[in-house]
């Protein structure tokens, strides 16, 4: 049969036999049951738009556990609900959180499909932040029905629920998009009122004409001055209040002094107003803000980013009952029932049952570990294949978790040296300033000057620091959409110019440099059975198990094994056409196979024996695998005289064989979160400038002590919103390409920086020589701030793609 792909989610279609269906004629073949059910369902519901739409593979559904009901199922709680659904008009509202979609079509499916589903009154996904609205009336579904409905089709969805962060970033964003607008509006009206009585055509005008466009120039303007420049008041008034002098404090000034000035000419007369430029420097301004608000909101300081890590419900052991109960009121000394999939609240010991416990949130460890009674756990760690009983010893601020936590909180409080830096520049430059511009007042009015005011306006004008706000922003504003494109987000406004002068990048192991999932690498054939054979009863067995191990083989196709039991720590037993066949752990599967056990081969990863009661029949190699690009990014970075080290908490024999396979120059295994930020001090001590690179928990404290943090787009909401970058399509070459942008970001700032300062200095004496009026100066800021503007979109051309030979500095080559 020739190779052919699955119809829904595009993975290889080679089951045996093929699983297909008849669909309008044609036949259509599959990957799994899974797939032809979405397929089904979306047939029948007239759909199938679906296929035609999408630019993108589907997700592959997966059939829902037991434990994975049960807990959509607790959703349906009132106390659970109280978090993030709240009553409308009709029925209730949910935020939920919604992961699968790759496209559009994605949106489009999800919404027709839950329009069909009984009690929808309406449901809408947002495609930038995959969030969807859902009301219904809960007479007539439960809520966890309808998020079974979406995991049918192969997405998933879980509460969403924002912080007060988030909330205050979306009113921030909301309100300076407004007073941007109105700025805008005033700027384009006030400079079509002003062109005639700036070129002299209000010689042909009457006077009556001439005061008709200042009272209208005055109406437009002041909106713009009483709404769009209050942050520019305010802040000014608290920065002079504080005695920290920064930029919004001239631009106060010239704004203030320029619209009061005008108005007084307005209603008193006089020879010159200056409305269009109040609202030129207005607009500019916020500008300029409003592109740092809008990469602040886009740069995933999503809310919930504790949800993963911090439930905020716990069920209690109450003698033979149990009740839901919020995390916070749990204490020292209460018991917690966790049961399979959970995440545990609290740390403490484990009073009953045995299961395996996914760690790699603490340690980096992408294996779990199993534990038993007696043994302690801690708050963080997701539960595997069996329920636990925990007794309490340490809850909400006192768990290892939140210790990590106040780490980082520790850390990120301390300024760099360079925004320490920026701060005095900025404070000496609006100082002096504010020193010259009366001096040039009192000078001209004791020379009995009659347009000192105007000279002295002309003087704040001329040096308001317009193109030395835009000269950071706008570069790093260019490059960041740049890099976003290419799948590298900054996250903090300082990441790409203090990338420039990075020599160290340090690794995480775990979903960083490598997939963060086991995998199948080799398949061992020891018996009579051929590998496929094998591989199908394997997959028969393990489909009966929940285990992270077992995921590996549920998407493989499946004999039809029956009488499955699990062994606890050692594998699974089950029947295959009257025989009995047993998977896991060497030794578990000794115990069972009369036979000799074959000799052990040395490799890394972990083994899986199946056999049955006669006869070894195969060994499965399952490991962690290295990225495709991860050994050329390393060496693309070297090339370019970068040291690379790898730290993570993994096995240090582990760590020692992924850094020979990639080439990198030091390995550190074992570490935990305290021993990596220990060494990121060691580090920044001996004066090397590091760039983290991590995707777990455990790596916040280590990245925010690094000079730049990095974090995979696979890593957990809470290492998003701390790191300074997010590497989004997990492509580790676009490190080498982020490195090479930053040096010309720091460039493109030097040079805006250089060209404001030197039209400053030399705009200056014209001004204050009275040899540039108002408008003139207004005009020569708005050119200023144009060129800083166009010179850093130069940053957006892009880059040729990286030599796979001897690579140049960084690895890349730049466009002129």
């Amino acid at each position: 049969m020739t190779p052919v792909d699955c119809y829904h989610c595009g993975e290889p279609a080679d089951g045996e036999p093929p699983i297909s269906l008849e669909l309008d004629g044609s036949t259509k073949f599959f990957c799994c049951q899974g797939c032809k059910a979405v397929c089904e369902t979306i047939h029948n519901e007239g759909l199938t738009g679906f296929y035609e739409f999408r630019t993108e593979a589907a997700v592959t559904p997966r059939q829902l556990t037991d434990s994975e009901l049960e807990r959509l199922r607790e959703l349906d709680h009132p106390l659970v609900q109280q978090a993030f659904v709240s009553p409308v008009k009709g029925g209730q509202e949910a935020q939920l959180l919604i992961g699968g979609i790759t496209c559009a079509a994605c949106i489009w499916l999800l919404e027709n499909h839950m329009k069909k589903q009984p009690g929808v009154l309406s449901f809408s996904v947002n495609h930038t932040t995959q969030r969807a609205r859902l009301v219904w009336a809960q007479d007539k579904a439960a809520l966890s029905e309808l998020l079974i409905a979406i995991h049918e089709l192969g997405y998933t969805a879980r509460p969403y629920q924002s912080d007060a962060v988030e909330d205050q970033l979306k009113a921030e964003n909301r309100s300076m998009l407004i007073r941007l607008a109105v700025a805008g509006i005033g700027m384009f009206q006030s400079m079509m009122l002003a062109f005639p009585l700036y070129f002299g055509f209000s010689s042909g005008l009457s006077p009556e004409f001439v005061a008709f466009f200042r009272w209208f120039g005055l109406l437009v303007a002041t909106p713009v001055v009483l709404y769009s420049a209050a942050p520019f008041f305010r802040n000014a008034q608290r920065d002079i209040k504080t005695r920290h002098l920064t930029m919004d404090v001239p631009v106060a000034i010239a704004i203030g002094l320029a619209y009061l000035a005008s108005a007084w000419v307005t209603v008193m007369g006089g020879e010159e107003v200056y409305f269009e430029s109040v609202c030129m420097f207005t607009f500019f301004l916020l500008l300029g803000r409003y592109i740092e608000v809008q990469a602040r909101y886009r740069a995933g300081l999503t809310g919930n980013a504790l949800a993963g890590f911090h439930p905020t419900v716990a069920t209690r052991v109450t003698g033979e009952d149990t009740e839901i109960v919020p995390a916070h009121e749990v204490k020292p000394g209460d018991v917690v029932r966790i049961r399979p999939g959970e995440t545990l609240p609290v740390d403490g010991v484990i009073l009953r049952g045995q299961s395996t416990l996914n760690e790699s949130a603490l340690t980096g460890e992408y294996l779990p570990e199993t534990r038993v009674p007696g043994d302690s756990v801690h708050a963080g760690s997701i539960n595997g294949e069996n329920p636990l009983d925990v007794r309490v010893e340490k809850s909400g601020a006192q768990t290892r978790l939140s210790g990590i936590l106040r780490i980082l909180d520790r850390v990120q409080s301390e300024k760099p040296p360079v925004a320490r830096m920026a701060d005095r520049i900025a404070g000496k430059f609006v100082g002096r300033v504010l020193i010259l511009a009366p001096v040039v007042w009192i000078g001209w009015w004791l020379a009995g000057a009659d347009n000192a005011f105007d000279i002295t306006l002309s003087v704040l004008v001329v040096t308001c620091p317009c193109a030395l706000s835009l000269a950071t922003p706008t570069a790093i504003t260019s490059a960041t959409v740049k890099l976003r494109r290419m799948g590298f987000l900054p996250t903090r406004g300082h990441a790409l110019e203090s990338m420039n002068s990075i020599d160290t990048v340090i690794f995480d192991k775990t979903g960083t440099l490598t997939r963060g999932e086991l995998s199948l690498v080799d398949t061992r054939i020891v018996g009579s059975m051929d590998r496929q054979a094998c591989l199908r009863l394997a997959s028969g067995l393990e489909q009966h198990s929940e285990h992270p191990i077992a995921r590996v083989f549920h998407n493989r196709p499946a004999a039809a094994v029956s009488h499955v039991n699990n062994h606890l720590g050692g594998g699974l037993s089950g029947q295959f056409e009257g025989q009995s066949f047993f998977i896991g752990h060497r030794d578990f599967v000794a115990q069972q196979v009369s036979a000799p056990v074959p000799e052990a081969e040395i490799h890394s990863g972990m083994e899986i024996w199946l056999a049955s009661k006669n006869e070894w029949l195969a060994c499965f190699r399952l490991d962690d695998q290295p990225r495709e690009d991860a050994a050329k990014a390393v060496r693309a970075l070297q090339d370019a005289g970068i040291r690379t080290l790898l730290l993570s908490g993994d096995r240090s024999g582990h760590v020692r064989q992924i850094a020979d396979m990639l080439g990198i120059d030091e390995a550190i295994g074992q570490a935990s979160p305290e021993q990596k930020l220990d060494v990121l001090k060691k580090l920044k001590s001996e004066g090397h400038k590091v760039m983290m690179v991590g995707d777990g928990l455990n790596d916040l404290p280590s990245m925010a002590g690094a000079g730049i943090s990095v974090a995979m787009g696979t890593a957990a909401d809470l290492t998003q919103l701390k790191a300074d970058a997010v590497l989004l399509n997990g492509q580790l070459m676009q490190l080498v390409e982020a490195l090479d942008t930053s040096r010309r970001t720091r460039k493109i700032i030097r040079q805006n920086m250089t060209w404001a300062l030197v039209y400053n200095v030399c705009a200056l004496p014209l001004a204050a020589a009275g040899l540039v009026p108002p408008w003139l100066a207004a005009i020569g800021m708005s050119l200023s701030s144009l060129i800083v503007v166009l010179n850093a979109l130069r940053l957006g051309k892009r880059s040729r793609p990286v030599n796979p030979g001897n690579a140049p500095e960084f690895g890349v080559q730049v466009t002129p």
